[in-house]
Parts: C-alpha cells; sequence; structure tokens
C-alpha cells in the first residue's frame, strides 16, 4: 500500500503516489539545472511542465486515478531525458546524444499562425497544415471572395472555429513536430531570436507613434468585434439547448413513470399499445427503451449546452461517454427488431369461408335486409386501432370489437338463399392469419323474410388487432325482390351491380329485383326528365354520336356539340363551325 500526494502541475490536480512523485520530482529538477542560465529557461520549464500534464491527462482514464510510475516512465520516455541534449545558448538546433530519443513525426493539427499573420492567421496556419506557401492561400480566398463571395464566408468561419497557436506545444502541434524537451527549448529559443531581431532594428520613434494609436490593429479590433458577436450567439445557443434538453428528459422521465404505473392508473395510450402489440414485449420495457432511445440524445443536447456556457465544466469521462453510446446503440437495435417483428404481423392475409343455406318462410315476399346493432358498448371516440377497440362482453370479460363487417349481393345459381361468411385477418403467415380469422366471432339470423346481420365483429384480446373484418355473401334467386333497411347504411360492400349505377348509400329503401345478368333492376326508383333538365338549365348527353352541351338561362343560350363532322357552337344567335 503506498502513500498518495496531491499535486499542482500546470494549473491541474493530479493524485500521484509517493515514489512516482518523488520520480517525477527528481526528473523535473534536473530538468531546470540543465536549462540553468538559459534565454528563456521559465518559459521552457513553463512549456514541458504543461506538456506533462497534458500527457498524463491523456493516459487517465477518470479524475480519481492515481498516476503511478508506469505513467511517470511512459511520459520521461516520451519527453526525453535532459542529459540527451546538448544545451548551449549559442545552439539553436540540439543534438540528441542517444537515439531512442528522436521521435516520428507525429500529424499536423490545424491551429491560426498569429505570428505570421496579416488579418487572423487563417492563410499562415493553413500554410503549416497544407504544406502550401501562404501566399497562393491568400490568394485563393481573395479570388473565391471576388467571384462566389464563398471566400469571404470562409475565412470568417475558420478565423471563428479554429484556435490560434498560443502555446509552444500548439505550435509544435501546428508544424507536426514531437513535443519533447529538444523541441521546446528550440522552439523558445527561435522566439527569443526573433524578439532580439526586431530590438536591434527597431525604430523607436516610430514604435512610439504606434503605441500612442493604439496597441491594436484594425483587423485585430475587427476580430474582437466578431469572436465577441459569436460568444454571444453561442451563449443564446447553449441556453437554448439546455432548456430543451433539460425540458425533453423531463417530459421522458414522466411520460415513463407514468407507463410504469399504468396498472394503478388509466391510460389510454396504453390500451392502444395492449391492441396492437404482439412482440410479447411488455409496455414498461417498451417505455423504458424508448426513454433511452429519445432521451440520451437529448441529454447530450443538454451536456453540449453546459459545456458551451460552463468554460471550466468537467467531463463524464469517456466511460461513461461510451456506457450511454452503448445503451443507445441496445435501445436503438432492440427497437428495430421488436418493430421489423410488428411489422411482420401485417405481412399476410388468411381467410375462412362458412357457408350456409337460409331457409324464408315465404319465398315470394320481397326478402329485407338489416343489421343488429350491437347490445355491447362500442364507442369509436375512444382509443382504437383503425376499426377496433376494447370492450365488454356479457361477462365483464375484456374483448375487442370492430364494425368493420359488409354485405354483398350476388345471384345464386339454384333457387335456394345461401350466405357465404368469409373472416379476414393478418398475421406474420398465412396458417397464422387463417388461425387468427378462425377466432373472430361473427353471427346473423333469418326472421320470416329478413336477413338480420350484425354490424360488428368480436374477438379475444389476445388476438389483436390485425385488421379483422367480415364480409357476407348472399346469394338470392332470379327474380327475386330485396330491399335494404337503413340500418345497413355503411355496411353495403363494393361491386353490387345494379341498373342507374347507384352508390351503395343510394341503393337503401329502393326494391331491387335480381336479374338474370347478376344484375339488381330496381323496382320503385324515380326516371329521369330530360325535359325538366332543360327547362332548368340544359343538359349533357355523351353517346355513340358525340358530345351535345346544352346550358341556357334567361338571358342567353350556349350550345355545343362534338361530332365526326367537328365541333358546332351557338351563342344566342350566332354560330360557329
Amino acid at each position: 500500500m503506498n502513500k498518495t500526494v496531491n499535486i499542482n502541475l500546470a494549473n491541474t490536480l493530479f493524485h500521484i503516489d509517493d515514489e512516482a512523485f518523488n520520480k517525477l520530482r527528481r526528473y523535473l529538477e534536473s530538468i531546470k539545472r540543465s536549462f540553468s542560465g538559459t534565454a528563456g529557461s521559465d518559459e521552457i520549464i513553463a512549456d514541458i511542465e504543461a506538456r506533462v500534464a497534458e500527457l498524463f491527462l491523456e493516459k487517465m482514464e477518470n479524475e480519481r486515478q492515481v498516476i503511478t510510475q508506469k505513467e511517470v516512465d511512459e511520459v520521461i520516455n516520451i519527453m526525453g531525458q535532459p542529459e540527451d541534449y546538448m544545451v548551449d545558448e549559442d545552439i539553436f538546433e540540439d543534438e540528441p546524444r542517444k537515439s531512442h530519443t528522436q521521435s516520428t513525426r507525429r500529424t499536423k493539427k490545424l491551429y491560426r499562425d498569429i505570428d505570421q499573420k496579416y488579418i487572423g492567421g487563417v492563410c499562415s496556419g493553413l500554410e503549416h497544415y497544407l504544406g502550401i506557401d501562404a501566399l497562393w492561400v491568400r490568394l485563393l480566398f481573395i479570388i473565391l471572395t471576388v467571384f462566389s463571395g464563398f471566400g469571404l464566408v470562409a475565412y470568417i468561419l475558420l478565423w471563428i472555429l479554429v484556435p490560434e497557436a498560443a502555446t509552444t506545444s500548439q505550435k509544435l502541434d501546428m508544424s507536426g513536430e514531437p513535443i519533447n524537451i529538444s523541441n521546446i527549448e528550440r522552439k523558445v529559443k527561435e522566439g527569443f531570436d526573433d524578439v532580439a531581431d526586431k530590438v536591434k532594428s527597431v525604430d523607436y520613434e516610430q514604435v512610439g507613434n504606434k503605441v500612442k494609436s493604439g496597441s491594436k490593429t484594425f483587423f485585430d479590433t475587427i476580430g474582437d468585434i466578431i469572436m465577441f458577436l459569436f460568444k454571444i450567439f453561442g451563449k443564446f445557443i447553449g441556453i437554448l439547448l439546455i432548456i430543451i434538453g433539460a425540458s425533453s428528459l423531463v417530459g421522458l422521465f414522466i411520460a415513463m413513470f407514468t407507463v410504469g404505473m399504468s396498472n394503478a392508473v388509466h391510460i389510454p395510450g396504453v390500451d392502444f399499445y395492449e391492441i396492437v402489440n404482439t412482440t410479447g414485449a411488455p409496455v414498461w420495457l417498451m417505455s423504458i427503451l424508448i426513454f433511452f432511445a429519445i432521451g440520451i440524445p437529448f441529454f447530450f443536447l443538454l451536456y453540449l449546452g453546459l459545456k458551451i456556457l460552463v468554460n471550466n465544466l468537467k467531463s463524464i469521462g469517456n466511460i461513461a461517454k461510451f456506457s450511454l453510446l452503448g445503451l443507445w446503440l441496445i435501445s436503438i437495435g432492440t427497437i428495430f427488431a421488436l418493430g421489423v417483428r410488428q411489422a411482420a404481423e401485417f405481412a399476410n392475409v388468411g381467410s375462412v369461408n362458412i357457408k350456409d343455406q337460409m331457409y324464408v318462410e315465404n319465398p315470394e315476399d320481397t326478402l329485407v335486409i338489416k343489421m343488429r346493432d350491437s347490445e355491447l358498448e362500442f364507442n369509436m371516440d375512444d382509443v382504437h386501432f383503425g376499426r377496433m377497440r376494447f370492450t365488454y362482453d356479457e361477462n365483464d370479460k375484456r374483448i375487442l370489437i370492430s364494425d368493420d363487417v359488409n354485405f354483398k349481393l350476388r345471384k345464386s345459381k339454384d333457387d335456394q338463399i345461401s350466405i357465404n361468411v368469409r373472416k379476414d385477418s393478418h398475421g406474420s403467415s398465412t396458417p397464422a392469419a387463417r388461425e387468427r380469422a378462425k377466432q373472430i366471432n361473427y353471427g346473423y339470423e333469418v326472421q320470416e323474410n329478413e336477413i338480420i346481420l350484425d354490424d360488428y365483429l368480436t374477438t379475444a384480446t389476445s388476438n389483436k388487432a390485425r385488421n379483422q373484418e367480415v364480409t357476407s355473401t348472399i346469394f338470392i334467386p332470379e327474380g327475386k325482390f330485396v330491399r335494404f333497411e337503413e340500418s345497413t347504411r355503411g355496411h353495403v360492400g363494393r361491386g353490387i351491380k345494379n341498373d342507374r349505377d347507384y352508390y351503395r348509400s343510394n341503393m337503401i329503401g329502393h326494391i331491387w329485383a335480381m336479374g338474370e345478368d347478376g344484375e339488381l333492376k330496381c323496382q320503385d326508383c324515380p326516371e329521369e326528365l330530360e325535359s325538366e333538365e332543360e327547362e332548368e338549365g340544359g343538359r349533357i348527353i355523351l353517346d355513340e354520336n358525340g358530345i351535345d352541351i346544352n346550358v341556357k338561362d334567361r338571358n342567353d343560350q350556349f350550345k355545343m356539340k362534338i361530332d365526326e363532322d367537328g365541333i358546332e357552337i351557338k351563342t344566342g344567335d350566332q354560330s360557329n363551325n
């Protein structure tokens, strides 16, 4: 068991065990002795400590991790030993004494080079990153600005988004050089050399005038204004993200908690889920999956907003980030798999047919078709899926009920009245759909000359809502009279042929006779009077001779006739061919 201490390295707090601390202390002290008396030694030491702190942070998995000798040895191996380099005031490029301290070039990072800037240092930074002379980069931005305006927009965006290379480590990152003792020392010395050259060649009077006129250039001021506006806009975006993320998480949490209490509280949405669900996943599991699938992205929106507003906000750690990402992927994958399984329940259709002969007491009388109202509570204003919803039977058992029933009329092949009841349902396979169709309960009866059909179907809740429907086909002999009662409205099926081309609901209330050709002939429909139509304003006749349109009012008359001879138009007393 080792004792641990807390150290402040480059303004960063680290927990380190006692042996590793002593080794790190001896290492930093040897570096200080090595650079003692060297120009810029304080800045070199500060940059080295900052680089060591950066390497420790890269190797730590969480903030509570204790740094051991292993991490210290790895950092020393990257930075190198002080004795590996020849430190001399007159030498600006170190000569390594040991080959193992030489490091390969690192991947370049994009920074703005503020030492070589004209405006914001974007072009000089791209020079390091792309290996292209900054002059050509500047010319490219100018050309794009003149011809399209894109160059100015791109420059401003890069100015705002790309950080400046302020520290020695960042300047080495910009050029892709390894960040070790040798390169840090060389970079600092180069800076001192540039300052010395500028001091020797300076025009003190000109500098004094510049100091009086202002310490900042015009472009620096513009840059500060742009950055200020961008920061305000960023803070606004951060507040907006926090509001959206927090409100969404609270709403999702309340919804998940409420659904979890669904056994104690009646929730219409739960009823809907029970109607359609056949995956076997309970509602509480689906609510948790949906909470994670939607809530985790909103959590990161909230976290991003906090990062924008709070500059020194501590990271939640890579373990937490990757755990949330994995949980989100699992939730999305599970919901997708359940969705595919749910969709498969509607992939196939299965049908069963029930045929029956019907005995009518007075065959000569008109056959009346009517629907029997359901005695069960059945209100489509409540939660439903399509035309199916929950109700309770006479034993207070929960069942599914639907009014998706209709009937058709066809000509019988003999002198008997018969009926064929077809029950349809969907399922993941045809046999499964047929089995579900067999579970549909539907009834009818014959009373004297009336055929009474149920206007509803029922099925057990275990069968779920799978587009269950019933179609009754009544076969009547030729010459048989039939009449539809008002109760059949909404249940008359498609495809019933009649000599008036009436729509389904318009057939109700009239007496029809089954024709030889299987078409119903109306016995009491009013005849259309062409003369009355003309008095009311005209007519439109379409036949084998063409189209005859006659539109007339009290003041004028318009006629148009299209036939094989051409188009004839008459308005009042004028005519045109």
